[in-house]
This record gives structure tokens, C-alpha cells and sequence, in this order.
């Protein structure tokens, strides 16, 4: 949603848009399935989503269903969704709570939550089975800033060095402990890749959100992050006080111990593969992005206030949250009109302009990952 007055970082000259088939092809899609939904880091949600001991979402991630849990000592796990038995899916619900234990539907195996094996009916009578041998297969897992990623690579980049330009960023926006106050999920008709490149970007934002245009200048602004996994950077909120609700007003307290400057700016990252992040002074928003089909995305949106926020007087979430899901919806509509058009045997790629330097760093950081680097 972001273009700045330094977009020239992250120009090329001369970069157009990818071409159709990065869109629509199967096999681009099976590509991109296994070599980066199946490599990197992916968000699967907020560490407090996953309160209590047994609590558990189940997420998809390069194709494969994943169980994330959080176990009777406090620590979320990942594993896959899959019975040691004979591979059976142990969770169908998206999320839920379980008691001690998850149970296989099928012959009842059954784990602790640590993954562990500890019922398996009839395998006494096999002889050289062991109990240990065959514990659930777990998924490698890491918290960032409250956030829940995981990675099925065999051996994956260490979290820490793949973060490593993000550490310290956003501390003071406390993101780590904000509570949620709204979320929505959306269906949209449109390949992934459009809507990282829709949010990259804010030179459509007098045509397509003439609200949001009115709140904070397209043309104002500066990128910090132009290159790379991580992009993006602030445009500036004009009105003292002022936040991007359908008020205008801040509509909650201060996230953080913000300095003056963060008073009036609200930062937008795109995190490859999977994670959109805004901070706004009083809330933050993220969407968290699950590739279903090349031209089928379902996206997560969700808010998050200052825990002192809640109960206060005045405290009026709906005001961001609406304002959103108004802008969100703009922009879902757009991206599915521009699949529409690319699949079109009359597209062609089209040249960047310098005011696009994020969607086109965007790209060119997609190349790299899917290993098709111009």
C-alpha cells in the first residue's frame, strides 16, 4: 500500500512487470509451493492465539497440513497433521482445544502434545515395536515479535540469521504485546503475488482509496527497507492526532513509548513470503496471505491494541477496523481485476515507474526465491 519520495532505491530502470504464465502456469505454482512455501519461514499466526495448554491451529504451508500446539509446558510446538500409523490427518478443524493428548481418528493412536507416542492398541503384540520409534513428526518453529513461524525445510536458515535486518525494528511499537481486537477473513480471486505487489505500492491510492488518499499523501514518505525479503517503509499522516480510521482520530492509546516523529507516520512491510505488517501509532494491523490456487488467495486481517486500551473510555477499534475492511475490500477487487486482465493472451509486462521501486524490489526478490532470477 506504500510508495515513497526515495522509491528511486529500489528502481531499476528499465524493470517491468513479470509475465503472465508467473500468474497462471501449474507449474509456476508448483514451484513456488515447494521452493518457497516449503523452504522459508512462514507466519501462521500470533503466539496468543494459542493461550491456553492445548490449544491448537492447524495451518497449510507448501501443500502440507500443519498442527500448531501449544503443549502442557507452555511451548508452542509444530508438527505435521499426519498419524505415524498408517498417515491418517489427526486434526480436521482449523483450531480448536485438546485435553492432554491428540488422538488419532482412525485407530486411535495417541500423543502427548509434545508429539510423543503413548497409546497404540494392538502394537504390543508386534514384535520389536517400540513406542519411542514413532513419535509425530515436528515442524521447525520460531516466535518473532509475537508472531508464530514456521519452515519445513530439512535444514533451514536459522531464524535469527533470516530475521536478522527486522531485530530491534519495531520494539518500540511493543508489537509483542498487543491484543487483538478485530479480525476478517477474506476469499479473493486473484494470485498472491498481485496482492504483495497491490501493497507495495500507493500510486493507485487516489483512484482506488480516495479516503485513505485524504488522511495520508501517496507521494509522502520514505522507504528504510528497499531490497531483499523485507521492504517497505512510513508515509505520513497529516492531521495532528490523527490516525488512518474512518474518524481520522487516533482511536486508542499510543501502541508504544513512540517518539515524535512515529506520531504522525504509519509504516508498511511486506515480510516474503506470507506477512503484510502496518503500524499505525495507536494499532497495528497485519495480514498473514494462504496461496489456495494460482488465482485463488485467502487473506487473514487482524488488529492489535495496547492490553491498557481495552476498557478504556473512547476505545473504538471499529473505527480502524472498519476503515480497513472498507480499503481492504478496494484492494481485493483491483487485484482480482488485474488477474483477470493478465491472464489475458493480449497481456504483456509492462515497465515499473519509479514510484513502483517496492512492487518492482518485490519482484525481483520473488525471482530469487523461486530460483528464476533475471
Amino acid at each position: 500500500m506504500t510508495t515513497f519520495v526515495k522509491a528511486t532505491q529500489a528502481y531499476q530502470q528499465g524493470q517491468r512487470t513479470l509475465p503472465g504464465r508467473y500468474y497462471n502456469a501449474p507449474e509456476i505454482w508448483a514451484e513456488e509451493r515447494e521452493r518457497i512455501f516449503a523452504r522459508r519461514w512462514i507466519c501462521v499466526g500470533r503466539s496468543a492465539e494459542l493461550a491456553q495448554p492445548g490449544d491448537y491451529a492447524v495451518r497449510t504451508a507448501g501443500g502440507e497440513s500443519v498442527i500448531v500446539v501449544r503443549g502442557q509446558d507452555g511451548t508452542v510446538r509444530a508438527f505435521y497433521n499426519v498419524c505415524r500409523h498408517r498417515g491418517t490427518r489427526l486434526c480436521e478443524a482449523e483450531r480448536g482445544r485438546l485435553s492432554e493428548t491428540i488422538q488419532c481418528p482412525y485407530h486411535a493412536w495417541t500423543y502427548t502434545l509434545d508429539g510423543t507416542l503413548i497409546g497404540a492398541p494392538h502394537m504390543n503384540e508386534v514384535a520389536g515395536f517400540d513406542k519411542r520409534d514413532y513419535p509425530l513428526h515436528q515442524v521447525a518453529l520460531a516466535e518473532w515479535e509475537g508472531f508464530l513461524f514456521i519452515t519445513l525445510a530439512e535444514e533451514p536458515e536459522p531464524f535469527a540469521r533470516a530475521f536478522a535486518p527486522l531485530e530491534g525494528r519495531f520494539s518500540r511499537f511493543n508489537i509483542a504485546s498487543l491484543r487483538s481486537a478485530g479480525r476478517i477473513d477474506y476469499d479473493v480471486h486473484a494470485n498472491w503475488k498481485l496482492v504483495f505487489q497491490n501493497f507495495s505500492e500507493c500510486l493507485h491510492c487516489p483512484i482506488i482509496h480516495p479516503g485513505l488518499a485524504k488522511l495520508t499523501p501517496y507521494t509522502s514518505g520514505e522507504n528504510d527497507l528497499f531490497d531483499g525479503p523485507y521492504l517497505g517503509g512510513y508515509m505520513v499522516i497529516t492531521a495532528p492526532g490523527g490516525s488512518l480510521t474512518m474518524s481520522g482520530r487516533a482511536c486508542a492509546p499510543a501502541v508504544g513509548d513512540l517518539p515524535a516523529e512515529d506520531q504522525h507516520r504509519v509504516y508498511f512491510y511486506t515480510i516474503f513470503p506470507n506477512l503484510l505488517l502496518s503500524l499505525h501509532p495507536d494499532y497495528v494491523m497485519f495480514h498473514t496471505l494462504w496461496p489456495q490456487a494460482p488465482d485463488r488467495t485467502r487473506i487473514t486481517c487482524e488488529w492489535l491494541f495496547h492490553p491498557d486500551a481495552f476498557g478504556q473510555p473512547g476505545f473504538d477499534p471499529d473505527d480502524a477496523v472498519r476503515f480497513w475492511d472498507e480499503t481492504n475490500r478496494q484492494d481485493w477487487h483491483i487485484c482480482e481485476q488485474s488477474h483477470a486482465g493478465i491472464a489475458s493472451r493480449a497481456y504483456q509486462p509492462g515497465p515499473y515507474s519509479p514510484r513502483e521501486g517496492i512492487s518492482a524490489a518485490w519482484d525481483r526478490e520473488f525471482l530469487r526465491a523461486i530460483g528464476h532470477a533475471r
